[in-house]
């Protein structure tokens, strides 16, 4: 045997299958969790596709429903029908609107994803401003930053939402309550996700500011000339972030689902308000549908933030070198 052949796989290329691997297990497990939270719901879905819930039906109509989108076959062959289904791309057809899923979706998901977005780029701006007290010299700019991260990372969203609510729009008549659609309905909205989100990031990166403080080659930075400023964006940051880094994923899903109960305080369209929606109706379709997206969205950003993760922190190819070699 050549040594060519005996040789393991790059370790880009094994880190690359197993973050692939892991994906197609997350959607597996999401879709199957969440199909079955589905069918423990009170309710007949099939009064979705004749009007809703409350509708008053007759039993032949509803029958005719069950009969046409297959929910009088036993709860294993709708449940194979629906990963059938979902290894073709298809999403199935919405019981309340008559219209594919994908494209309920497609209309709801650029609002909900554009808060998100901006969420999350707000929550970085906030967390790395506290960090910038965090990596200088003074103890007490240090402990104020971290007792404010840690009110604003307790703060429940819907409780913030309405505080910024009541100053903003209600008192100092600023900004709008409810989402006009424009950049100026989307501040306060974005604010509500994106403070707790903030704090926590900052709580978890200031550990690895922490960390890198007291760690040797701060040391050596030190013996071969650094300047203080240098030291601080260089290598306290530098190290500091990226524990939050990794975290983004969970972040970006955290935002998906905060913007549920945020979209129908500021009255915004967008993914949250939707399944809310479908899940009172019994859409089923739609709901999955949504969850799936959700995740999706989680596990690719999950992927990137990994991958500049180990851009960012050489010691994380290392750990992969010798994890390929073994």
């Amino acid at each position: 045997m050549s040594t060519s052949a005996a040789r393991p796989p790059h370790p880009t290329l094994r880190r690359a299958a197993i973050a692939l691997g892991g994906a197609v297990a997350v959607l597996f497990t999401v879709a199957t969790l969440a199909f079955l939270a589905l069918q423990l719901l009170p309710g007949d879905s099939a009064e979705a596709a004749v009007g809703g819930p409350g509708s008053q039906a007759s039993a032949e109509a509803l029958a005719a429903a069950r009969a046409q989108y297959g929910l009088d076959r036993p709860i294993v062959v709708q449940y194979l029908d629906f990963l059938g289904r979902l290894l073709r791309g298809d999403l199935g057809t919405s019981y309340a609107q008559r219209i594919p899923v994908t494209e309920v979706l497609a209309h709801a998901l650029p609002p909900t994803l554009t808060l998100a977005a901006t969420a999350l780029l707000g929550a970085w701006v906030l967390a790395f401003l506290s960090l910038l007290v965090a990596s200088g010299n003074s103890r007490v700019a240090r402990a104020a930053a971290s007792a404010l991260d840690l009110v604003a990372a307790a703060m429940p969203n819907f409780w913030l939402a309405s505080l910024l609510v009541l100053l903003f729009a209600g008192t100092l008549g600023w900004l709008p309550a409810v989402s006009t659609g424009g950049p100026s309905g989307l501040v306060l909205p974005a604010l509500a996700l994106a403070i707790p989100t903030a704090g926590f990031i900052a709580q978890v990166c200031r550990s690895g500011i922490d960390d890198a403080r007291s760690a040797p080659f701060i040391d050596s930075a030190r013996a071969r000339g650094e300047t203080p400023l240098g030291l601080r964006f260089r290598h306290l940051l530098r190290h500091g972030i990226v524990p939050g880094l990794t975290l983004t994923g969970w972040a970006l899903g955290s935002l998906l689902g905060g913007a549920a109960v945020i979209e129908v305080v500021f009255a915004r369209p967008g993914l949250g308000r939707t399944l809310v929606s479908a899940v009172l109706a019994r859409d089923v379709p739609v709901v999955l549908g949504g969850v799936l997206i959700s995740a999706l969205a989680y596990v690719v950003v999950t992927l990137v933030t990994d991958l500049l993760v180990a851009r960012l922190d050489p010691r994380t190819e290392g750990r992969i070198e010798a994890m390929a070699r073994v």
